[in-house]
């Protein structure tokens, strides 16, 4: 069983959502994101996703376009990202999902990556920008080093293409509550319910909703739903930027979100 398994399974038994915050790989600083990551498994996250950031992204909003933008010119390159992994994982056991876009990996070479990555105790990938009619490159390599390619599902997507999306899919599958960008808007519980019945329906996989949940309510609201996890980012980018990556008053937040996930 994968840590992903894992950690779904004991928040299942705990009768709880998973939480999963989102952080960019490198913002502020790199030292300073190493220990913001250090501090997330006892602040109470269940999986992490770390952002790689990427000078042209097409699906985030202001605050992780920023974010990205501060990351890359603290020098922040995919190697280092992989080397914060790698020093994360020496001491926990929170799997550990990267967030990007595919043109990073492409310049690394796919092989590569995912030698160097799987060594770093990377758990999986969820790549913005890779639909699945594309993914043939990758997808067996990523396999081959057992890092989990996590598909992301579009409100628009569900009717029509979500067999296709849920073909080689793994670790578990990101819901996008809202169709637009990062940190927009917000989805409704029974909107999102429909949803995940209809996910439900075509795989096995955990079913998590991400975009547009920024608070303790929004984070029970989503967990109310039955969806397996909930993933919060653009409030947590915006405390870093805010607070200058405080520990302490980053990880209350990861606190009072985790606990709203209790059904």
């Amino acid at each position: 069983m994968s840590r992903i398994d894992q950690a779904f399974a004991a928040c299942k038994a705990k009768k709880r959502a998973a939480f999963i915050p989102f952080i960019m790989g490198g913002d502020p600083s790199l030292e300073v994101c190493a220990k913001l990551l250090d501090a997330l498994p006892a602040a109470g996250a269940d999986i992490i996703e770390l952002g790689i950031p990427f000078s042209d992204p097409m699906a985030d909003g202001p605050t992780i376009q920023a974010a990205g933008i501060r990351a890359l010119a603290a020098g922040t390159t995919l190697k280092k990202i992989l080397t914060l992994a790698s020093e994360f994982r020496k001491k926990h056991a929170t799997p550990l999902v990267l967030m990007g876009y595919l043109n990073p990996l492409y310049v690394y070479g796919y092989e590569a990556f995912a030698r160097d990555a799987a060594a770093a105790g990377v758990d999986g990938i969820i790549i913005v920008d890779l639909p699945p009619e594309e993914a043939a490159e990758l997808e067996p390599t990523l396999t081959k080093h057992h890092i989990a390619l996590v598909r992301l599902i579009a409100p628009t997507s569900i009717e029509h293409r979500l067999p296709l999306l849920t073909q080689g899919a793994s670790g578990y599958l990101y819901y996008v509550s809202i169709a637009g960008i990062t940190g927009a808007g917000s989805a409704t519980a029974h909107s999102v319910s429909d949803s995940i019945a209809a996910i439900r329906a075509a795989t096995s996989l955990p079913v998590c909703v991400g975009f547009g949940i920024k608070t303790p309510a929004d984070v029970k609201a989503m967990a109310a739903t039955g969806a397996d996890g909930v993933v919060v980012g653009s409030a947590l980018v915006q405390l870093i930027a805010e607070t200058k990556g405080d520990v302490a008053a980053f990880s209350a937040r990861i606190g009072e979100l985790s606990g709203a996930c209790q059904r």
